[in-house]
């Protein structure tokens, strides 16, 4: 009992490392990735495992519930790793990330790739949707004119607020138009924060330097199953087509062998016309 309440002595660390976050999520996004030398399974980005192992885990259901012959737009992009991996299976993927070092990151890893591209946009701002799917048509995305572009969502409305994910949502149905589809996967922890940072391998000794990274810097994640879901895509604008349990990779922590997972959710919906 008392070795398991030992690491809520870390809060007083964790309060520090996490006050000087800030609280533009602009900046905070930025920041952090201008401080990145490197991605990959031994670089600086908590959620970049270095493998396609989650994708491959995600393949099956979007080949079922996505139309092929439509470009998929990748929202929350960051270093393109995603992005990269979703080019192999529609005729273009556009990276979206509200970071231009981020953006600067994903063009420089994606050289020689003809059907990727990025774009820097905030998807909760007001019409940041608008004319996505469009201009992915003209770059050669396929799809006809006004049919509408794929959207896949990975990690990122559990660091949104409640009103900025029906914002993204709002954006999201601009993208999709006619025939797109949207697969979102995001972490869905059912422990508080300490527990959190201990699964991720935070004890009272140490934090792993990439978590660290994301404690000092970046917004406070929570979680987003389908109650959450079902908030920022709710019934009467969306369909949910499915949906269920399954597990976000990051770059390996407790071992240097494997990535470690944290529980998640993912679902597939479809807008409501």
């Amino acid at each position: 009992m008392l070795a398991a309440l030992k690491k809520y002595l870390m809060i007083p660390r964790l309060v520090r490392l996490s006050a000087g976050a800030p609280r533009d999520h602009h900046v905070a996004w930025d920041l952090f990735w201008s401080s990145v030398k490197s991605t990959g399974a031994t670089g600086d980005v908590l959620w970049d495992s270095g493998s396609d192992h989650e994708m491959q885990g995600y393949v099956d259901r979007l080949r079922l519930h996505l139309d092929p012959g439509l470009p998929v737009v990748d929202i929350g992009c960051g270093n393109g790793s995603f992005t990269r991996q979703l080019a192999a299976h529609f005729p273009h993927a556009m990276g979206v990330d509200v970071s231009a070092h981020a953006v600067r990151r994903a063009v420089s890893e994606s050289s020689g790739l003809a059907n990727v591209s990025y774009v820097v946009r905030d998807m909760t701002a007001p019409d940041a949707g608008g004319g996505l799917g469009e201009e992915l048509r003209l770059l050669g995305g396929g799809g006809r004119a006004g049919a509408g572009a794929n959207v896949f969502i990975r990690g990122v409305l559990h660091v949104l607020g409640e009103r900025e994910r029906h914002a993204l949502a709002e954006n999201v149905r601009a993208i999709t138009g006619m025939n797109g589809r949207v697969f979102l996967a995001e972490t869905d922890f059912q422990g508080n924060a300490v527990e959190y940072v201990s699964h991720l391998g935070a004890t009272l000794r140490s934090i792993p330097s990439p978590l660290e990274g994301a404690i000092r810097g970046l917004p406070m994640p929570g979680r987003f199953g389908p109650k959450e879901r079902s908030l920022a895509f709710p019934a009467g604008r969306w369909e949910l087509i499915e949906d269920g349990p399954t597990a976000i990779e990051t770059m390996p922590l407790s071992d240097p062998t494997r990535a470690d997972l944290i529980p998640g959710y993912f679902a597939v919906l479809r807008a409501r016309n």
